[in-house]
């Protein structure tokens, strides 16, 4: 069994990027900084996206810029277009996210565009990043339910996943988006995305607004997945589900792991350190069910 997991840590821009304030340069290059004191080995940076639709990820590639990066840590940037990507490589990014989705309305609202028609998109950036030695990183949206169509029929999803990863991707993180999926529905997925993808390739991005999150990982551990994203505190959430909590909380995934015979490589005081602080910035409340007991013991 390979018993090292890797975790992309997606706080600084998943979860940032839907929290409804927006932080400081200097607190998210902090927070970044204690990122890394953790052992994170994969963390998203920010988006290179316009602060007109984002405002919360103004500036992710002066960002980059100005972090401290040894050289077991891969930082990635999300480039939405070709203008995402050059200011990516003007910092010297070797790694980048780009993104689609496996629901056709889901596309149109969130990218304007169809499925095909954003991997289309992608198309030049795959090229340049292959002419700058830069690896290239595929997003998934609405891998089991979409907020607007329903159920999202597994073959479609491992027919896009394969198109990205035929394209240039080398990791592929198939994204639970509104969190309604059940152990029983990843196993579908997952059964038809292995056959056509390794599973070394393959990553589970899980939120947790009904609570499956953790159970979800625990049975894409069963199919040889052995990369997670997660969000530190349960950053961020979902605005496309009333009430969600989106992304499962890195705490409580790398709870699960070690107490399951994984290895993280995590640091978990530091890694709390990096919670304490941003919780603290945002002054909002944990969303990690690891830190609350884990808190509630060190003051008994």
């Amino acid at each position: 069994m390979n018993d090292s997991i890797k975790i992309v840590e997606v706080g600084a821009r998943d979860g940032l990027q839907n929290e409804k304030s927006v932080i400081q340069f200097n607190q998210r290059l902090e927070f970044l900084n204690l990122l890394v004191r953790s052992g994170f080995k994969a963390i998203e940076v920010g988006s290179c996206v316009s602060p007109r639709w984002v405002p919360q990820m103004d500036r992710s590639a002066d960002l980059y810029a100005a972090l401290e990066k040894p050289e077991q840590v891969d930082f990635s940037l999300l480039v939405p277009n070709m203008q995402g990507f050059e200011a990516a490589i003007q910092v010297g990014c070797k790694e980048i996210a780009i993104f689609t989705a496996a629901s056709e309305s889901f596309a149109q609202k969130n990218i304007n565009c169809s499925i095909q028609q954003s991997i289309q998109r992608f198309e030049p950036i795959f090229e340049m990043a292959k002419h700058h030695e830069i690896k290239v990183r595929g997003y998934v949206s609405c891998v089991v339910d979409c907020p607007y169509e329903g159920a999202i029929a597994p073959q479609k999803v491992a027919s896009i996943a394969k198109q990205l990863f035929d394209s240039g991707c080398y990791e592929i993180s198939l994204g639970e988006t509104i969190g309604t999926a059940s152990p029983i529905r990843v196993r579908k997925l997952l059964q038809h995305c292995l056959d056509v993808l390794p599973a070394g390739r393959v990553a589970g991005h899980f939120h947790d607004t009904y609570g499956m999150a953790l159970a979800n990982i625990s049975e894409s551990l069963n199919w040889g997945l052995r990369i997670f994203d997660s969000s530190i505190a349960g950053l961020g959430g979902c605005p496309y589900a009333k009430g969600a909590s989106g992304n499962v909380s890195t705490e409580d995934v790398v709870y699960l792991l070690e107490q399951s015979g994984f290895k993280t490589g995590i640091d978990i005081s530091e890694m709390l350190k990096a919670s304490n602080y941003i919780t603290s910035v945002l002054q909002r409340d944990n969303k990690s069910h690891f830190v609350k007991a884990y808190t509630a013991k060190m003051l008994s």
